[in-house]
């Protein structure tokens, strides 16, 4: 489970409440959301899937910004995966990104454990840890 959807204590669900209740002009509810709690586009993507259709009744609306969960059965087969958890710890790398234990072997991208949302900055990295290598072996 990912919860909560917004970084706020639960005593705070009224001051989520008090942001929403600001004048929404012509914005949707979606983008008055979006706008005045700044939520990314992956969690304004949870908010439309989970809490669809969205409420109109602010402290309700608030309570479940505030206990969003997202459950989920299983992770899918590898053969499947965009991406995959794990790799080469960072601990049993040098500041080149080579092995400790088998010199001249060295470690890029996806090959060490580190965790990051997929598409750009899983690019970068790939890119930037490759150029490190490159610069240093």
């Amino acid at each position: 489970n990912i919860s909560p959807l917004l970084y706020y204590t639960k005593k705070q669900t009224e001051k989520i409440s008090n942001l929403l209740s600001k004048p929404r002009q012509k914005n949707s509810i979606g983008n008055h959301i979006r706008k005045t709690l700044n939520l990314s586009g992956a969690r304004m993507a949870l908010v439309n899937e989970t809490l669809h259709p969205i409420q109109s009744d602010l402290n309700k609306l608030a309570h479940s910004l505030k206990n969003l969960k997202v459950n989920y059965l299983a992770a899918q087969p590898i053969d499947q995966a965009i991406s995959t958890s794990g790799g080469v710890a960072f601990s049993a790398l040098d500041n080149k990104l080579m092995l400790r234990k088998a010199p001249q072997v060295f470690c890029v991208g996806e090959m060490i454990d580190w965790d990051a949302p997929t598409g750009g900055y899983l690019l970068t990295a790939c890119i930037s840890t490759g150029y490190w290598v490159g610069l240093n072996a």
